[in-house]
């Protein structure tokens, strides 16, 4: 009589198990990637939104008097609220301005963006006050 080898039934289990586990901690793993990469996503977006206020508020060309500013948006592949805060810095015609911005019907800040926005010049005049002083020499270093 001829005796037959193979698997018993309780080895198939066991060997069942294992992979069950590995692939659910593999899919655990990917869904942890996933949640990761549209976080990042979320934080970039919120991060141009707050960019581009500041940018605007640049471009505006005045001084940004202290207030408080909000709106929404669409932005990417969702919908986005922004409030601009414009606080004073202590320095004349130089004002602080904080961006933060959440998803629509969230009160979760995603970023806070923060930006100064100064009088504004004509074009090449920013550096005018450091080129006017000439430069000493035969001073301590030379």
């Amino acid at each position: 009589m001829k005796t037959e080898r193979g698997f018993t039934l309780l080895e198939v289990m066991v060997a069942l198990m294992i992979v069950g586990l590995t692939l659910l901690a593999a899919a655990a793993t990917v869904s942890q990637m996933i949640d990761s990469a549209d976080t990042m996503r979320d934080r970039t977006y919120a991060s141009w939104i707050g960019q581009n206020k500041i940018v605007e508020m640049r471009l505006s060309g005045t001084v940004p008097d202290v207030s408080t500013t909000s709106g929404e948006l669409d932005y990417g592949y969702g919908r986005w609220e922004w409030r601009a805060v414009v606080s004073e810095t202590g320095i004349d015609n130089f004002m602080r301005v904080d961006v933060s911005v959440s998803r629509v019907d969230t009160d979760y800040v995603v970023r806070t963006v923060t930006g100064f926005i100064g009088e504004p010049v004509r074009p090449g005049q920013a550096n005018r006050q450091w080129q006017a002083a000439p430069v000493q020499s035969g001073g301590p270093t030379g």
